[in-house]
């Protein structure tokens, strides 16, 4: 596995050589598109607009528009040249306790590595935020951006995840949702008794992509000429008059299910 960022990270006057992993996979099913017609491949081309032709990579710089039609070419080293530190340095702010940051913050996890030299300091951090049961949070410069992050002990290693900024939230006031309590005091009572018998302890192992599977089955049945059978039916929403006795139900279901897993 290639690290995708190297430099350091930082809290106090210590500071840490480490390099960045990705910590998650892309979904494996990658779909190209075609010409219905003759399915023949849709390309992407970079083109040029000026002269009407494809520009080879090599060629190809980023700019920012000033004004209509004016543009500067950004380099790698301008980047850099904005906050060499910053660029190169991953910084904790301040510690915190993890259960006060919102899931909505979270975007994506990454791994820390110790560079050589660098073990002792990295292990004393990652048992530190063990033992304090706390959290790091700071920022880096990532791929062009600035990035919130937090820092965490998973397991054996240090594990970074880019968290969003408060200002890339979108509010949800606009939302069409009701404040009033539509439910009735004895609808509620059998609903948490529901998510008390839904309740287990998170595992992550016990859930998979089925979707992904699925469409699997499809292109494999497509690709051999077998005619595809559509069995699943779409739920109707539960009406309003209906949703005490599906609530009864459900418990009942719940109920006799963990006696059958239980014989």
């Amino acid at each position: 596995m290639h690290s995708i960022w190297s430099g350091n990270l930082s809290f106090g006057l210590i500071n840490i050589s480490v390099k960045l992993y990705p910590a998650s996979l892309q979904r494996e099913l990658k779909f190209k598109l075609i010409h219905k017609k003759d399915l023949s491949e849709i390309g992407y081309s970079h083109i040029c607009k000026a002269e009407n032709k494809e520009v080879p990579w090599d060629e190809i710089a980023k700019s920012y528009e000033y004004s209509k039609g004016d543009f500067v070419v950004l380099t790698e080293e301008d980047f850099e040249k904005a906050d060499l530190k910053k660029s190169k340095t991953i910084e904790i702010k301040n510690f915190t306790d993890e259960d006060e940051i919102d899931s909505i913050y979270f975007e994506t996890p990454y791994y820390l590595e110790p560079a050589k030299g660098a073990e002792k300091a990295y292990i004393l951090l990652r048992e530190a935020l063990k033992a304090s049961k706390k959290v790091a949070v700071g920022n880096f410069a990532f791929r062009h951006h600035e990035h919130l992050c937090l820092i965490k002990p998973h397991e054996n290693v240090l594990l970074l995840n880019q968290l969003r900024y408060k200002t890339e939230i979108i509010n949800p006031k606009n939302l069409n949702i009701s404040q009033k309590k539509l439910f009735l005091k004895k609808e509620m009572e059998i609903a948490v008794k529901l998510i008390n018998e839904l309740t287990m302890k998170f595992n992550p192992k016990d859930y998979s992509d089925t979707y992904n599977e699925k469409i699997k089955k499809i292109i494999k049945k497509k690709a051999s000429g077998k005619p595809l059978m559509i069995k699943e039916k779409i739920k109707k929403p539960t009406k309003v008059y209906d949703i005490m006795s599906e609530l009864k139900k459900s418990l009942s279901d719940q109920k006799k299910h963990k006696k059958r897993k239980a014989g």
